[in-house]
């Protein structure tokens, strides 16, 4: 009878784990991959301007990023997010609070690497249209999300010795993000 019982109860769990997409079929992720919540951790630095030859402009002193992230992602391809982040030891924009003004797209192939675009909106600190672009591996069956950054544009102008960006610049960055999904009651 006791035997009977788990065998239930273990059929049971492994048809929710299939039905919730935590369990990948073949080992192959897709955008189902990424759903719920995963706290994010990144450092870096804004190290100057790239100009349409992607060369490198630097700045008289690379700019030190550090953020802390919380992102939700729905399973089909968009998340949102909000976080707050210093650049120099000095908040973004000048608030100390979270910033949620920011939601995005995202890809996951099925060899679990992926990109992600996060973009500002109106309404918080960052100038609305400023956009982050992330090449990111899914690891962990999916609860951890490995990620660096291969783009940061920002629509406003900008200069670097040498160099200056009327609009539309794309600054040169070395910043690395770690996401690992927000764990609720030991689950996942």
């Amino acid at each position: 009878m006791n035997t009977r019982h788990m065998s239930i109860l273990s059929a049971t769990a492994v048809a929710l784990l299939s039905l919730s997409g935590a369990v990948q079929a073949d080992g192959q992720c897709s955008n189902a991959t990424l759903r719920g919540a995963y706290g994010f951790l990144g450092h870096g630095e804004i190290l100057g301007l790239l100009d349409s030859n992607n060369v490198l402009h630097p700045f008289a002193s690379a700019s030190i990023l550090d953020d802390v992230a919380l992102v939700t992602f729905d399973g089909k391809g968009t998340f949102t997010r909000t976080d707050f982040g210093s650049i120099n030891g000095v908040p973004k924009g000048g608030q100390t609070t979270f910033n949620p003004y920011q939601g995005g797209t995202y890809t996951v192939n099925a060899d679990c690497t992926g990109t992600m675009s996060v973009i500002y909106t109106a309404g918080g600190p960052v100038p609305a249209n400023v956009e982050t672009d992330l090449n990111i591996v899914v690891t962990d069956d999916g609860t951890q999300v490995e990620s660096v950054v291969y783009r940061a544009f920002v629509p406003f102008a900008q200069s670097a010795p040498g160099y200056d960006c009327a609009s539309n610049c794309v600054q040169g960055v070395q910043e690395a993000f770690e996401g690992k999904k927000v764990s609720v009651h030991g689950l996942r």
